[in-house]
């Protein structure tokens, strides 16, 4: 599995964003001949440079805007003010593929209704003063052709730096995270307070919440390629965005790794073996993975039996009770365990007796082996009146036919 992975450890911004992307290997022409076809090529024009952050080589993209509309106001940049409306407009009117268009206009949307809510506006009214402008057009739409581009199976990222202090925008000064960022930041784990500047912009912080499928510091994947894009301040930190193709490590593909399952077990010689099965459908009940009995020898050659109960940790307590109060232990001994299971599957056997289901297990990917459900084999030796041995040989000479496939 590919994967693309963030590592925020000191923020993301539209430009660091797109620097990062070429940095690994996004190729710039691809990325600039895309964005034209926004039909705006008149207001901006990007430069890829290379640029050195605290001894960290890395790609700067700046995105220059040219004073198109600016002999009419007396701005000292373009502010075009568009809106929400204007900018789904450019989009859609563009020949951008459309998984373009729908994750730039996702991410577009995620901004407008953090700005919406903090201002106490509707979605449509809100004018974007700051991520208006063309830049952030540029920033967001090659954000999205840039996650295109890269034709990755998952998108993942470290929990967020989002900076401190405060930062000067229309409204005045306002405070790091500003109100719109950690609005689009909700429900993402954020840091803050690393050094006291904006670390994380809007526009970056939209970037993550519309594209990343997982939040995690922690790094179980092999690295493949790994990108750096430079950002604008000088931090005590280096302000870069450091980006990863990677891949899942081979030990996730081979098997299903269950972890954190335990194993309670319980020494048992004074007990009326009669309720044995009635105390096993209880675990079962509560959630035991399986439960068995084993013969042993207690001391002062006492025949006892040690009842062993699999579980998931969320069940603990459950399956605990029940063994206190349904048998005579006065003890449990708790152990985790790491099960290792072959990734399964199911599939339909047509016999000359009817439909057995059989479940084929896979290891790298290849089918090592094929069991039919003696559920149904049972049932078709009744209905049939045929030995159930019968049933079992006409499922195997079937099994060497059937496909890999579901």
């Amino acid at each position: 599995m590919k994967i693309l992975y963030y590592d925020c450890f000191s923020g993301i911004s539209g430009d660091m964003n797109l620097g990062a992307m070429i940095d690994l290997g996004v190729d710039k022409e691809y990325l600039i001949n895309e964005l034209s076809k926004l039909n705006l090529d008149s207001e901006y024009e990007i430069r890829i440079r290379r640029e050195n952050k605290k001894g960290i080589d890395g790609t700067k993209v700046d995105v220059i805007l040219k004073n198109k509309y600016d002999h009419s106001h007396n701005h000292t940049h373009s502010h075009t003010h568009r809106n929400l409306k204007d900018i789904e407009d450019i989009i859609n009117s563009s020949s951008l593929n459309e998984n373009v268009k729908k994750l730039s206009i996702d991410m577009f949307i995620k901004i407008a209704q953090a700005e919406a809510k903090v201002h106490g506006k509707s979605l449509y009214e809100v004018h974007f003063h700051e991520v208006g402008a063309v830049d952030s057009i540029v920033d967001i739409v090659g954000a999205a052709i840039c996650i295109d581009y890269l034709k990755v199976d998952k998108i993942m990222a470290s929990h967020v730096q989002v900076g401190g202090g405060f930062v000067n925008c229309a409204h005045g000064l306002i405070p790091v995270p500003a109100p719109a960022t950690v609005e689009i930041l909700k429900g993402i784990p954020i840091k803050s307070g690393l050094v006291p500047f904006e670390t994380t912009t809007p526009t970056g912080a939209a970037i993550l919440a519309v594209n990343v499928d997982e939040f995690t510091d922690e790094m179980n994947f092999t690295i493949e390629k790994i990108g750096y894009g430079i950002g604008s301040r000088d931090l005590k930190i280096p302000n870069v965005l450091r980006v990863y193709i990677a891949r899942e490590n081979e030990k996730k593909t081979e098997y299903d790794l269950h972890n954190k399952q335990y194993i309670l077990e319980t020494n048992i010689d004074d007990m009326n073996p009669e309720i044995y099965s009635y105390i096993e459908k209880k675990l079962f009940d509560k959630g035991a993975l399986d439960v068995f009995r084993t013969p042993i020898i207690m001391k002062k050659g006492r025949m006892a039996v040690k009842l062993s109960v699999l579980v998931n940790e969320k069940d603990i307590k459950a399956i605990q009770e029940v063994i206190f109060r349904e048998t005579t232990s006065i003890g449990i001994r708790k152990y985790e365990v790491e099960k290792i299971m072959l990734k399964r599957d199911f599939s339909k056997i047509i016999t000359n007796y009817g439909e057995v289901t059989v479940k084929n297990s896979y290891y790298k990917g290849e089918r090592i082996k094929s069991k039919p459900e003696y559920e149904d084999c049972r049932r078709l030796a009744e209905e049939n009146n045929v030995p159930i041995g019968e049933i079992y040989r006409e499922v195997y000479k079937r099994i060497g036919d059937v496909s890999n496939d579901k």
